[in-house]
Order: C-alpha cells, then sequence, then structure tokens
C-alpha cells in the first residue's frame, strides 16, 4: 500500500468514525428530561433508515395547528418487536398520543419515546429511545 492510499483510508476512517458517534449523540440533540405530551393528528409516517419520522399536527392556540416531527429509532428496532410500517401507518389521519424528548433548541421536534394509537396499542420505542 502506498503512503497515500494509507492517508486517504486513515482520513476516511476518522471522518466515519466521528459521524457516526455524531450521529448517535442523542442526547445532544434532546433533552432527555425535557418531556413532552402531545395529542393529535398523526399526519405522515416516513418509515426508514435510519430512522422513522412520525408528524403530528397538534391544536395551539384558537384554530391554529402545530406540527411536531418526532424521530424515532430504526425500522429494524419496530421489525424485532413485531411493529411494522402498516400497523403504525393504519393511524394516520387519526388521533395519537406521542411522549418525546423535546429538542435542545426549542423547536417542534422530539425524539419518540411512546406512541398511543386510536386503538389503545402502544408503541415504544424504548429502550432506545430513552
Amino acid at each position: 500500500m502506498s503512503q497515500r492510499t494509507g492517508i486517504l483510508m486513515t482520513l476516511a476512517a476518522m471522518l466515519l468514525s466521528s459521524s457516526a458517534w455524531a450521529h448517535h449523540n442523542m442526547s445532544a440533540l434532546f433533552d432527555f428530561n425535557d418531556r413532552v405530551t402531545l395529542t393529535g393528528t398523526l399526519t405522515k409516517v416516513d418509515w426508514r433508515n435510519p430512522h422513522i419520522e412520525l408528524v403530528v399536527d397538534t391544536k395551539a392556540s384558537g384554530d391554529q395547528v402545530a406540527t411536531w416531527s418526532l424521530e424515532g429509532p430504526p425500522p429494524s428496532f419496530f421489525r424485532v418487536r413485531n411493529i411494522n410500517r402498516t400497523d403504525v401507518e393504519a393511524a394516520v389521519g387519526k388521533t395519537v398520543t406521542a411522549e418525546a424528548s423535546r429538542a435542545r433548541d426549542g423547536s417542534r421536534w422530539g425524539l419518540l419515546r411512546v406512541m398511543t394509537h386510536p386503538d389503545g396499542k402502544v408503541v415504544s420505542a424504548c429502550p432506545q429511545n430513552c
């Protein structure tokens, strides 16, 4: 292996390891002690890696709607717990309740902990997100 190839491989390894660490450092993005419970309409499910995303519209003051984006674990986390995409998508357009750790920046973004479907089924993102 040439010196140039070795340097390039070392740099690539350093970049990949730092992005992997940043990707999994959820405590830098979310405050685990600042929990919010939301009740609203599930409007969107984005079921793909590296994390699923759920969009919930809640009622704000008056007739205004507050849209929350909730990040969850990857689809594989749910698959091993016998929860699939269609289970979650069945709740689109219906009222759900979700508990999340709020984003540190104060935005309407959270890390999903638990979601209760309209039929009472509880979908937990714990222990990964708790």
